[in-house]
């Protein structure tokens, strides 16, 4: 075998491996959106908790009921500050819960909200934190309509944590799948990427740098449902690159559904502003969070249908094509580089970015 095939087999044979969690203790690495991230869950919590809606492991699970088919999700939120440029954990927190929602084609109805807050934590900025998830609420014209509050002893939290759930109506008769991409396929993204996790790790300050630049945290239900109108079942899947970044959607795509996912640097939207401050802190923006982009596999011949619902948005003004489907190498994401060669974009191990939402 030549070296390319050496490579490519060991990886194989890597990824065929049982999951199996070799630490002793949990690390940020495990809430990274990575590797770490990916074995925890099938190590630990799908062997617990394994069935067949879980096993599919989408953003939000998709539920037949008698009054018709559901989508539920949950998510937490611990972002570090909780205060940045163009957003809080409040809006972060209404925000993240609709997307969820929406990627998964449902119409978001309903979320719940729970608080976990440190004792000494000014009222002043809960106050705050709530005023903001009421107007993005109000903006995403959902309802929070049940929640839960503990208060714990001072230094045994950071101020603030929030836990939500959302549940949205399937209107569609369509299911929406990291496993349904095919050789062909075409993939896109909103808008520029990321914003929301270099705002983040510079509104810390430990770093001395200083950027114009805000957090794109957005309520996608109305930008996925132009989008779906317009395609209808040409889009295979839909994920909003939170944790992880576009790279991790696209290696999640390639192993779920056994295809090629080849990116092309140049296409890649991102802000001049970002990508010099990747470069100073030595991260690819590929793997850094949005928390107000999508990114989109929809079928070939639907590609300038779905691009053109995408640009009739104000959110998705940016929106680009980014890539393809292959058949070859399975498994794998392959970026075409801006020098004219191709590299491996392989899930991250550990955390550049911790607790970005």
């Amino acid at each position: 075998m030549t070296r390319e095939e050496q490579v490519l087999e060991r990886i194989a044979k890597a990824r065929a491996r049982k999951a199996k969690i070799k630490e002793q203790r949990i690390t940020l690495s495990h809430g990274a959106g990575g590797k770490a991230t990916h074995t925890l869950i099938e190590a630990v919590f799908l062997e617990a908790f394994r069935n067949p809606v879980l096993e599919q492991l989408e953003d939000g699970a998709s539920l037949a009921t008698d009054a018709g088919r559901l989508a539920f999700t949950t998510d937490s939120f611990v972002v570090s500050p909780l205060f940045f440029p163009g957003g809080d954990i409040g809006d972060l927190a209404v925000n993240g819960t609709v997307n969820d929602l929406a990627m998964c084609g449902a119409r978001p109805l309903h979320l719940s909200a729970g608080f976990i807050l440190e004792e000494g934590f000014p009222v002043a900025d809960l106050q705050r934190i709530v005023a903001s998830m009421a107007a993005a609420a109000q903006a995403a014209g959902v309802q929070i309509v049940t929640g839960d509050t503990k208060v714990v002893q001072r230094g045994k939290a950071d101020g603030c944590y929030i836990t939500t759930a959302g549940v949205g109506l399937l209107d569609r008769p369509m299911t929406l799948s990291a496993a349904a991409a095919r050789p062909g396929d075409v993939v896109l993204v909103s808008g520029p990427i990321g914003d929301h996790g270099i705002t983040v790790m510079l509104a810390r300050g430990e770093l001395d740098i200083e950027a114009d630049i805000e957090s794109d945290t957005a309520p996608l239900h109305e930008i996925t449902a132009g989008l779906l109108d317009a395609v209808g079942d040409g889009v295979r899947l839909l994920r909003d690159a939170t944790r992880g970044g576009v790279a991790t959607i696209c290696n999640e795509v390639a192993v779920a559904s056994q295809v090629a996912v080849v990116l092309d640097e140049n296409s890649v939207p991102v802000r001049p502003v970002v990508n010099g401050a990747s470069e100073l802190l030595g991260i690819d923006p590929l793997y850094v969070a949005c928390e107000g982009r999508l990114v989109a596999v929809v079928a070939p011949d639907r590609a300038d249908a779905a691009l053109a619902a995408l640009h009739a948005h104000p959110l998705g003004e940016g929106a680009a094509v980014i890539g393809t489907v292959k058949d070859d190498p399975p498994g794998l994401v392959l970026l075409r580089t801006a020098f004219g060669g191709t590299r491996i974009v392989d899930l991250l191990v550990g955390d550049p970015l911790p607790r970005i939402c």
